[in-house]
């Protein structure tokens, strides 16, 4: 029997009235599909620090939904970081992003910061030791950028679960062979947690094209090729980008995938799009689980 799908979605903070006004926007009509969580970003520096903490606890306040905010260890001491994630569990707040996090603007490699936790393994473990979190983490299936191979970045996974992380969540792909290949890998390798593939919905195709090459995403021709001559076309565009999508997790789903994440750039018109296709329908408070 095939299972339901459960899907789960990513905000970050906004920078302005406008942006704020259209991340809630967002939140509001994606929230009727009942996601199992919803994640909120945290900057690079920990800049984000108190728009993240102040989204969070909205979203729980306001909405009902099981918020999820990143923390990282860039930017903070061990205490500092432990001291965030107390103050998330004092307010009920059970569920983590746990990252190591990006370096920030200026700093060509990552550095772990002085009495900090080095990276996400080590942040795993310090969570897990002061409160009872359901802790998500990252993985990348075409490798981290800063990974020397894929081997040991792998192996870096696996000390993640092992030190007590839930689930992995990918960075977003388009090569499903690719990540069905790292599916069976992370299997081989001993991980039982869960893998969630990431998904990023294509609004503009030149911005995806600069966060792929940030994180080492490959870009195969023919989706080049879909998205050609769009750039002045957003209708086209819009439309082309559902049918990928739509096209991604119907490949997914018949490999047995039944849990996805969203990376919505705080716009609900492709992800609820894209929900609806996998068969979910707006639920009232009164049904949500």
């Amino acid at each position: 029997m095939t299972e339901p799908v459960q899907v789960s979605f990513e905000f970050f903070p906004p920078k302005s009235a406008a942006m704020e006004a259209t991340l809630w926007q967002s939140i509001e009509r994606l929230a009727p599909l009942a996601p199992r969580f919803v994640s909120v970003t945290y900057g690079a520096d920990g800049s984000t620090r108190d728009r993240t903490h102040a989204i969070v606890t909205r979203l729980v306040r306001e909405t009902g939904l099981r918020a999820a905010p990143h923390l990282t260890c860039i930017g903070a001491s061990q205490g500092e970081v432990l001291d965030i994630a107390r103050r998330y569990h004092d307010e009920g707040i059970r569920h983590l992003v746990a990252l190591r996090g990006d370096p920030p603007a200026g700093q060509v490699r990552y550095q772990p910061h002085p009495g900090g936790f080095a990276y996400a393994a080590d942040l795993v473990a310090g969570l897990r030791r002061i409160g009872d979190f359901d802790i998500s983490v990252a993985a990348y299936p075409d490798v981290h950028p800063e990974a020397p191979d894929a081997a040991f970045d792998l192996d870096n996974l696996k000390r993640k679960f092992d030190a007590g992380a839930t689930r992995a969540i990918t960075q977003f792909f388009f090569d499903i062979d690719s990540f069905l290949r790292f599916r069976d890998r992370c299997a081989a390798a001993g991980i039982s947690g869960t893998l969630v593939p990431g998904l990023l919905p294509i609004g503009r195709f030149s911005q995806m094209l600069g966060f792929a090459e940030r994180c080492g995403t490959p870009v195969p021709a023919w989706l080049h090729q879909r998205f050609e001559g769009l750039d002045e076309d957003p209708e086209t565009r819009q439309m082309i980008a559902a049918s990928v999508a739509i096209e991604l997790v119907g490949r997914l789903r018949r490999h047995g995938v039944s849990e996805f994440h969203f990376y919505t750039l705080n716009r609900a018109e492709l992800t609820y799009a894209i929900c609806y296709a996998l068969g979910l329908r707006p639920r009232t408070a009164e049904t949500r689980p």
